[in-house]
């Protein structure tokens, strides 16, 4: 049996630990042809595969192709022709090799990313409240936040004292304990939900399309209104990818109804909010910030965000890990037949 990968550098730029995952993933069940473009090499994939005709198993990342390209792997019975983003089949190619039986496999979620996603969630959720990232930066040039003495050096209900370095302004301190509101309970957002629910918050989500599992395995008690959703929230945090009827979910409206000091959490797209909503109100220190993801990237370095006592950022990194390069290659790999098992792939006198 013949089983071969064709990268395209394009793609290595956007998963540049997949392929040689995936490489792995196939070398373990047996021999496998592995060929890298080099930059600028635009061939097309018939042009790649000497032997085509022998080819079995076919994965394409990055690499165009044409219909003439496919025929010429004429003993082809499993395939995943990926673009560098979505798939790189076109309807006639892929007419034509459901025509003649062949196996076409795709991603079926963006499920590879969501554990990523969700721990920077939390993580974001944790600097937030406890201002992690801004003491981290006040320390490496003023000693000024080692000091915890209260005004005057006289003890003040509320007022700083011993190791308190949190902004009671705004939502701090612990998870535990907090009204967090989530909207969505897809794959990033349950296993958000599931962490802080397992750190002891008072955990609601909207989410009009997912199921009752989606809830209460996340443990998080369902919301049915997003207007309620919002009212009572300590962290908020809008948690559904950016589509068009995704886009502007939570109105400006949804924003205003915050209670003041309330922490929102932004990992998955900026844009699923209101931002200029959001925006007046972070710059007003009526709403604490922690986010990856912005209305404009990169963020200007004048932006009036960066830098704020209120606001934690980051730029745009919470899905690429190399973890989430190698779950991409894993959730297509294994619709594929492994080697041994796959009768149908073995030559006739294989199976005598």
């Amino acid at each position: 049996m013949s089983s071969v990968i064709v990268v395209h550098p394009n793609f290595d730029a956007a998963w540049p630990y997949a392929a040689n995952h995936f490489h792995t993933l196939w070398r373990d069940q047996g021999e496998v042809t592995f060929i890298r473009l080099e930059h600028g090499d635009e061939r097309l994939l018939g042009e790649l595969v000497p032997e085509a005709a022998v080819v079995r198993r076919l994965v394409s990342l990055g690499v165009q192709s044409s219909l003439a390209c496919l025929r010429r792997f004429t003993a082809l019975a499993e395939t995943a022709i990926q673009g560098t983003y979505g798939s790189g089949l076109d309807e006639q190619s892929k007419s034509e090799l459901e025509s003649r039986q062949v196996k076409i496999y795709a991603h079926p979620s963006e499920g590879f990313w969501s554990q990523s996603v969700s721990e920077y969630g939390l993580a974001l959720t944790l600097c937030g409240l406890r201002r992690i990232p801004q003491l981290h930066h006040q320390i490496i040039t003023d000693l000024g936040p080692w000091d915890y003495s209260p005004p005057d050096g006289k003890g003040v209900p509320g007022a700083r004292g011993q190791q308190f370095g949190d902004n009671p302004d705004f939502t701090c301190g612990t998870i535990a304990g907090k009204r967090v509101r989530i909207v969505g309970a897809g794959n990033i957002a349950s296993r958000y939900a599931s962490f802080v629910h397992m750190l002891g918050a008072d955990v609601a989500a909207w989410d009009p399309f997912a199921t009752e599992p989606s809830f209460h395995r996340a443990g998080s008690r369902r919301e049915w209104h997003l207007e309620r959703l919002v009212q009572d929230a300590e962290i908020f945090v809008p948690m559904v990818p950016l589509t068009r009827s995704t886009r502007g979910l939570v109105t400006a409206e949804h924003i205003n109804a915050l209670p003041k000091g309330c922490l929102v959490v932004l990992v998955t797209r900026a844009m699923i909010c209101d931002m200029p909503a959001v925006r007046r109100r972070v710059l007003a220190d009526e709403l604490s910030l922690a986010a990856d993801v912005w209305e404009q990237e990169p963020l200007p370095l004048d932006d009036p965000f960066l830098g704020r006592h209120n606001v934690v950022h980051t730029p745009h990194n919470a899905g690429r890990t190399i973890d989430a390069n190698k779950n991409w290659s894993e959730k297509l790999a294994e619709q594929f037949l492994p080697v041994q098992e796959n009768k149908q792939f073995r030559s006739p006198d294989e199976n005598q």
